[in-house]
């Protein structure tokens, strides 16, 4: 008895959940807008574009200098730092040139402040590390106009597919009711003796096919709901309604082909020009850099004080000659990246080019089924019509009746899915032909 009441609370509960949802009608340039402001992939794609921005602004340092400074203090016996402590300090005197205390000095303490400067002049390797890293940078700003791009196409799909599913709830629901009235239709005839049974349980286990149904088309309805709140970043648990309504698109797609100026393509002809770069660099490193220094020194026994100064400026030409097989390991790694680079440029042209095929002849499908689908609702219109007045004069079976109507459900729900699939392929060839 108490479990029969706990389902009984959990059954209440989740049935006054449903009814409490809020219902909500929505345009699509209120989706597009929203997707556009909160959208979670659209906002990890611009974190992605600003870190490949912030390791481009790191490579400035190919150009700009290095500036350090520091203070530091020591106290010492050792003769060696203790001399030349008083030497930077400018305080040696005759008597500290006695071998006596050169060999045993007092406690000497010395405080340093020194400010360095590293000015790079010519790194081969760095300049094109620094053309890499901008080819990232602007292959990342492309991804996320990408990006939105896809998003913009996800919500016409996913907009089309709530469209769809109220036109499935509108059929099944107009199903339902005539089920319905042909259930007491069936019970009369049953009654005048003109049906049997069997009939009557036959008109009855359709009207439970079509709650099957139409309770499904109320899930896709949910789920088409939930899949645009989460396009828009939308944590709330809303059924959304269409404010319009599905209905046959045209748009000129004849004679587009596959750009590669594309933003995607364009992406990939820069990261592939990223590689080279970068392979170039590797190759760069083998050559010597050119670097100038320079310092300002401050010397005191007293903390935070200068009495003594001096400077050091000079250039250094370094060359790495050999540093174990490291470089040209690293050398031939970004060599066959490179490689590999454009054998998946050239892959993915390839299969653009495959998928704009594919969908033109999707859609050359789609408007053959149309004609096709909207012919047979008429068709099996017309069918119902006469069998249901036949059926009324005891002229006809309730199982052909059952048929008809069966057929006449079918084919409307067939014409709205061919309608959107073949919107859908519209948009799609808009999608993979934009520039």
């Amino acid at each position: 008895m108490k479990k029969s009441y706990i389902l009984l609370l959990f059954l209440y509960l989740i049935s006054f959940k449903i009814q409490a949802q809020e219902i909500t009608p929505i345009s699509k340039a209120a989706v597009l807008a929203k997707v556009s402001e909160n959208n979670a992939a659209i906002k990890i794609s611009e974190e992605a574009f600003n870190a490949a921005k912030a390791d481009y602004n790191q490579t400035n340092a190919v150009f700009l200098p290095n500036i350090t400074a520091s203070h530091t203090g020591i106290s010492t016996t050792n003769p060696l730092m203790a001399f030349g402590s008083k030497l930077n300090q400018g305080i040696l005197t005759q008597n500290d040139f006695n071998p006596a205390l050169l060999n045993d000095p007092t406690t000497t303490q010395n405080f340093a402040t020194i400010i360095k400067v590293e000015q790079p002049l010519i790194n081969l390797d760095g300049f094109y590390q620094r053309k890499a890293a901008k080819n990232k940078m602007e292959a990342m700003s492309l991804k996320t106009a990408r990006t939105q791009d896809y998003l913009v196409f996800e919500v016409e799909k996913a907009y089309m597919q709530l469209q769809l599913a109220y036109k499935a709830v509108e059929v099944l629901e107009k199903a339902l009711k005539a089920s319905e009235v042909n259930k007491e239709l069936a019970e009369n005839s049953f009654k005048e003796g003109l049906l049997q049974r069997a009939d009557v349980l036959n008109v009855e286990i359709r009207i439970t096919e079509v709650k099957n149904q139409l309770q499904n088309a109320k899930s896709n309805v949910q789920n088409a709901s939930n899949y645009l709140s989460f396009l828009m970043n939308d944590k709330t648990d809303v059924i959304y309604i269409p404010s319009e309504n599905l209905k046959l698109i045209n748009v000129s797609i004849d004679n587009k082909n596959i750009s590669e100026n594309r933003s995607d393509i364009k992406a990939m002809e820069l990261a592939l020009k990223g590689f080279e770069a970068m392979n170039k660099a590797d190759k760069m490193a083998f050559l010597p850099r050119l670097n100038a220094f320079g310092s300002y020194e401050m010397y005191d026994n007293n903390i935070f004080q200068g009495d003594a100064s001096g400077y050091v400026i000079g250039a250094q030409l370094s060359w790495d000659i050999f540093q174990g097989s490291k470089r040209f390991g690293k050398a031939q790694k970004s060599k066959a990246e490179f490689e590999k680079s454009k054998l998946e440029y050239n892959q993915y042209l390839s299969k653009s080019n495959l998928e704009l095929n594919k969908a033109k002849r999707q859609l050359l499908d789609a408007k053959n089924r149309l004609a096709l689908t909207n012919l047979a609702v008429k068709q099996s219109e017309e069918s119902l019509r006469i069998t249901k007045n036949r059926f009324k004069e005891g002229l006809e079976k309730a199982s052909d009746l059952l048929v008809a109507e069966s057929q006449f459900s079918q084919k409307q729900l067939e014409y709205y899915q061919t309608i959107f699939e073949y919107n859908f392929t519209q948009k799609y060839l808009e999608f993979l032909t934009a520039p």
